[in-house]
């Protein structure tokens, strides 16, 4: 019973990855898309000098090898990445997200630490250039994830 539902929850959520689930449905050309960017806090980075609603976000995953990144800036994928590993993209802000906020992960797989244990990778998030969220070095399993106002 334990395998069924926990194969039918692996299987909901790939669906949602594949399909978009929570995005705007598409109302914005590809072209758009490419121009805007991918610790849980929220907030404007202080000292941003970016035009307001436009901040240019890098998305680092630390160390040696191959890894898995599930990631969310202007694009999201799932994809194996070679370590280590950097996005950068301008994520242009509507109104809305202004107010209520634009998030922004990334959630690396397993790495073999110097201990010979597995641990997550370690991930940062920077916004204009200001280090805003980290998985304190691999240690904190949930990833990295920030929410960009104004």
């Amino acid at each position: 019973m334990r395998k069924t539902v926990t194969g039918i929850a692996l299987a909901a959520a790939a669906a949602m990855l594949l399909t978009g689930c929570g995005s705007d449905g598409g109302s914005k050309d590809e072209a758009s898309a490419a121009d805007k960017a991918p610790s849980s806090q929220s907030a404007s980075p202080k000292g941003a000098t970016a035009e307001k609603g436009k901040h240019e976000v890098t998305l680092e995953v630390g160390g040696s090898g191959k890894v898995a990144v599930m990631y969310k800036a202007v694009g999201s994928g799932f994809e194996e990445q070679s370590l280590p590993w950097t996005l950068t993209e301008t994520v242009e802000l509507t109104a809305a997200e202004q107010r209520v906020g634009y998030l922004v992960t990334a959630v690396p797989g397993t790495i073999t630490a110097a201990d010979g244990s597995l641990q997550q990778a370690p991930c940062v998030i920077k916004v204009d250039g200001k280090k805003v969220a980290d998985n304190d070095g691999g240690k904190n399993p949930k990833g990295c994830k920030f929410t960009i106002k104004g």
